[in-house]
């Protein structure tokens, strides 16, 4: 008995540890089979699942020499032993199946095989019965180890079956979450591109305009002007993370002055921090080489969106730090803010494209959620990595690295934001 024990114990546990390799489906379920009449001493079994369309159970697996005769046939639930127990979900012994009416005798006729007995259990996932696992005609009577036996495989069983399920149902889910993208990217690419000749000759227009007309609708023919650049602004916005994300873009690359471009783009933002009453600087470790080959427009595109984004969320008398050094084999720019922070919830999607941490509802900072997007593009079309970290309240510090040579490191983790 004690050899039979560990044969069994033996059995299941290599039935479990086979779970987390699942490879073919059907292969792993016929060995359920196996194992379920080979350790019961029976001299086969089956595994049904429910049909939702017929409301009946089919079967799903079964011995490949009955396979062919019984496949496609359907077992109601109430005339069988089957039907019995996912309806009851509870497991059922039958010692003699001629005695009791609840055994489908129809089965037996498709597949020229005789019943005598049966050890029937659900498959139950959450609390919900799935199927049945049956196994036949045991050589003596069957006992409560057999059910325990039988239950364990089911356990399996249904385990293998949902986490089958879980992935056909993930495949389909990215299929169509590509769809959508590449939808979505058609859409942006077309309408940047019928935008971009009418909003053109609206500008063109309107400085003429302003010209003729001089001060006396000035005014008015500003505004056409600024809003026509702030959509004209979000049309290279979408174009240009369009064009990196689908691969389009190309870098004109050439050695330049990191140091240089932290403090034109300071310079470049200089008015607008002075209207805010917000004191920008750059802070760049003198004597230290800070030059690489990139395309400096594009990083200065990048650091413009992350400056711009923190004097947007940075209140009046608040203060902006812009650094520059050399970190291992990278160059490390930050931006670092003493602005309104940003909540835990939203750190890890600001760089998701149209992701506004705002509500649509409640939003005061305008904008459509594209700076930090376009800033990680180009930052990652160099071989770069870009981050933030954050606190609500206390402010950001937005965070990239740019590799000296074509094999960059990876950042250091994220460290908590001192206040």
């Amino acid at each position: 008995m004690a050899m039979e024990q560990e044969k069994i114990v033996e059995r299941l546990l290599e039935a479990t540890r086979n779970l987390s390799t699942v490879v073919d489906l059907e292969t792993y379920l016929q060995s359920i089979l196996s194992a379920a009449a080979e350790l019961t001493e029976s001299e086969t079994a089956s595994l049904m699942e429910y049909d939702d369309s017929s409301q009946q159970l089919c079967f799903r697996y079964v011995p490949w020499f009955h396979r062919e005769a019984i496949s496609s046939t359907k077992i109601p639930l109430d005339k069988s032993a089957a039907g019995w127990v996912f309806l009851h979900v509870k497991p059922l012994i039958i010692e003699d199946v001629k005695s009791d009416p609840r055994h489908y005798v129809i089965i037996d006729s498709l597949a020229d095989f005789n019943t005598r007995s049966l050890l029937a259990v659900p498959l139950i996932f959450h609390g919900r019965p799935l199927g049945v696992l049956e196994v036949f005609n045991k050589t003596e009577r069957y006992r409560d180890e057999d059910i325990y036996i039988l239950e364990s495989l089911a356990s399996l069983a249904i385990t293998a079956l949902q986490n089958d399920s879980l992935e056909k149902d993930l495949a389909a889910s990215q299929k169509e979450v590509r769809n959508l993208d590449r939808m979505k990217n058609e859409f942006i690419a077309i309408t940047s591109h019928e935008l971009r000749t009418p909003l053109g000759l609206v500008i063109g227009h309107a400085t003429f305009l302003r010209e003729l007309t001089g001060d006396r609708h000035q005014e008015q023919v500003d505004a056409i002007i600024r809003s026509a650049t702030k959509l004209k602004e979000i049309i290279e916005n979408l174009s240009t993370v369009d064009n990196y994300q689908s691969g389009g873009a190309s870098l004109r690359s050439r050695k330049i002055s990191v140091s240089r471009l932290i403090e034109d783009v300071t310079i470049a933002f200089r008015d607008m921090a002075a209207k805010k009453t917000v004191t920008l600087k750059a802070e760049i470790q003198p004597n230290e080489e800070l030059s690489i080959n990139a395309d400096g427009n594009k990083l200065s595109v990048a650091l413009s969106n992350l400056v711009k984004n923190a004097l947007t969320f940075t209140p009046n008398g608040g203060h902006i730090i812009v650094r520059g050094s050399r970190e291992g084999n990278s160059i490390k720019v930050s931006v670092e803010d003493d602005g309104i922070g940003i909540p835990a919830d939203d750190l890890a999607r600001i760089f998701e494209r149209f992701y506004q941490v705002e509500s649509h509802l409640t939003r005061k900072h305008g904008g459509m959620g594209l700076g930090l997007s376009v800033a990680k593009s180009m930052v990652e079309h160099h071989g770069g990595r870009i981050w933030a970290e954050s606190k609500e309240g206390a402010g950001s510090r937005f965070i990239f690295l740019l590799p000296l040579d074509s094999k960059p490191e990876e950042p250091a983790p994220a460290k908590p934001f001192a206040e």
